[in-house]
């Protein structure tokens, strides 16, 4: 028996549907942009080696060197130095079929073949422009990606990294005379040199002969070259990084009332900084987020499962459209199946998430001797624990609680993509459920006797997902236990019957490694964990997840090949705050300002759950 999927005819299967791997596979990087990309990266790099290394001018590649675009005329170090960076700024761009970058080339090659022409006569080196820009113009439908997601952020670090490379090409330019240098000057007259003649000034360094016009016009074309592109992405148009509308949200919340108890992460994908693409009848949506042109979806698609490849076919079509690299993290085991059937993507597991049935919960056992022990020294040493729906809050508590987690989060930057809400608190929310835990003190601190938080999202009608965990740093130790057991014990009062707690990183790698009979591989891959546990919660987690006896529900990354693995990862860590390119104002300048009519108390990091 057939069943009709967004317009399509499947065979029966959850997530499959006729027109197949073919049409699905995704945004292959097409060939001709990359050898393009690829020949820009070559021709640049040996247009700023002809431009700065007198020598190489005059080396068996002088045939070659000098029939590049750029390197011609009196003028030759100069605009081969321009052509090559303006090149290397491009090449990037043109192997990510970018429209732009596209405009750009076609336009500098022919200047670059008019100038072979006019100054020194060249008509091979004219015909090699020509010949680079007939591929371009050939294959101009290729190079139709939309901008990524931009800001004025941009501008400054271009500015930061060109000005730096500058700097240092500059040093190798003014250093690469030592036959037409006069006298020896330091490297703080070299440095002086390179500065003054980024702005287009003389300096404390003086050459023999026209070296020193050489070395002054290839200066300047590098401050030119910094000032004009600095220029160009500050002023140009924004384009700003998708939000989801109040609209979206509405469609989300109606898809998760219907199906919300397939995945525990469902509920995450009303982080408001997300965008989110449906399927063709609205019966299931993908919610991603742009980083570092990665198009990074979290979580299973949303809604219907027969309507997943719709809304899978949307994101990848508009992963195609901007040239983006799609990639899921944390994608359930039925998840990962659709996804790499339906678009011929490559799944691995990246850990377990711990998930404790309520049922099954109790603090009797010598299992959980541990637990049980520290929960009884917290509860003797005065401390209290309430469980409640956040509907059931009053306004001034829930703005207490809110500043609280976020004086208490750690760090300066928020944390939390794949499993954070990134909000406490919003009328919309009601059903979260949040546990607290209280300390009368003979003088009360900021927030009176609240001394930790936890903070859990619905999961379905008759589930909570950990969403974030807070404490004073001041509490004693065990708070996270406390509150786990509070909330678990306290479960069946609000029909809870399932609560999904932390995610814990190659979670069986770690649990086989440390048994006997573990070969040599697996446990050298232990170690490795072990060792980067210092600086990430990996080892950690695991063992936190492990004190409450939980079952563990694996979760993968889809990603298109392995060459992506490490970019796709640089980017979660972005997504997720462990890296922060930006520059963060200071605290005490930031305001709290929440969205209008969507007051949120915006609180992204679980402490331990998105580590």
């Amino acid at each position: 028996m057939s069943v009709r999927i967004d317009g399509e005819v499947s065979d029966g299967v959850p997530g499959r549907s006729g027109r197949g791997r073919r049409l699905l596979r995704g945004p292959r990087p097409e060939a001709v942009p990359v050898l393009v990309g690829r020949a820009a990266t070559l021709v640049g790099l040996l247009d700023i080696a002809a431009g700065v290394f007198p020598r190489f001018r005059h080396s068996r590649m002088h045939a070659l060197a000098e029939v590049l675009p750029g390197s011609f005329g009196p003028f030759a170090a100069a605009l081969s130095l321009s052509a090559g960076v303006l090149l290397l700024l491009l090449a990037h761009g043109l192997k990510r079929r970018k429209r732009r970058a596209w405009r750009a080339a076609v336009a500098l090659l022919p200047a670059g073949a008019a100038a072979q022409f006019a100054y020194r006569h060249s008509l091979v080196g004219a015909l090699i422009a020509v010949a680079l820009l007939i591929p371009l113009l050939r294959h101009r439908d290729q190079f139709a990606a939309l901008p990524d997601p931009r800001s004025r952020w941009r501008a400054l670090a271009n500015f930061v990294l060109m000005s730096a490379g500058s700097l240092l090409l500059g040093l190798v330019i003014v250093s690469v005379h030592p036959g037409r240098t006069i006298g020896d000057p330091s490297l703080a007259d070299r440095l002086t040199h390179v500065i003054y003649g980024l702005f287009g000034f003389e300096g404390p360094v003086d050459y023999q002969g026209n070296t020193s016009w050489t070395v002054a016009f290839s200066l300047g074309a590098l401050g030119w070259i910094t000032a004009v592109t600095t220029i160009y992405l500050a002023f140009r148009p924004e384009h700003p990084a998708a939000r989801l509308t109040e609209e979206d949200e509405e469609k989300l919340r109606a898809l998760l009332a219907r199906h919300g108890g397939r995945d525990s992460l469902g509920h995450f994908a009303l982080r408001r900084d997300k965008a989110v693409v449906f399927s063709p009848s609205g019966k299931a949506a993908v919610t991603y987020r742009v980083v570092s042109g990665v198009m990074l979806a979290s979580g299973d698609p949303i809604g219907d499962v027969e309507a997943w490849p719709g809304a899978i076919e949307r994101f990848m079509d508009e992963a195609r459209a901007h040239s983006w690299t799609p990639a899921v993290m944390g994608c359930s085991e039925t998840g990962g199946e659709v996804w790499t059937r339906e678009t011929g993507l490559d799944a691995l597991e990246l850990g377990d998430e711990a998930v404790v049935d309520v049922a099954d919960f109790s603090l009797a056992g010598r299992a959980m001797r541990n637990v049980r022990q520290m929960v009884k020294r917290i509860e003797r040493a005065g401390y209290e624990t309430r469980v409640r729906r956040i509907r059931d809050l009053g306004e001034a508590e829930l703005e207490r609680i809110r500043r609280a987690a976020e004086d208490w989060r750690g760090t300066d930057t928020e944390r939390g993509f794949s499993m954070a809400l990134g909000r406490i608190g919003d009328p919309a929310d009601g059903d979260c459920l949040i546990a607290t835990a209280h300390k009368q003190d003979d003088e009360p601190g900021e927030y009176g006797d609240l001394k930790a938080i936890l903070h859990f999202v619905p999961w379905g009608k008759d589930g909570v997902s950990l969403d974030l965990m807070r404490r004073d740093r001041a509490a004693d130790p065990g708070m996270n236990e406390l509150l786990i057991v509070a909330a678990l014990q306290a479960a069946p009062r609000f029909g809870i019957t399932r609560v999904s707690l932390n995610f814990a990183m190659f979670r069986s790698a770690l649990a086989r490694g440390e048994k006997i009979g573990a070969g040599p591989v697996l446990r050298a891959w232990r170690g490795l964990l072990v060792f980067l546990s210092r600086w990430f919660q990996i080892e950690s987690l695991y063992k936190f997840n492990a004190k409450f006896q939980p079952r563990w529900e694996p979760r993968f990354v889809v990603y298109r090949a392995p060459a992506d693995l490490p970019r796709i990862g640089f980017a979660a860590m972005q997504a997720e705050g462990f890296v922060n390119l930006a520059v963060p104002l200071p605290r005490f300048l930031r305001r709290r300002r929440p969205a209008p009519g969507r007051p949120c108390g915006h609180v992204g990091e679980r402490d331990v759950r998105a580590a």
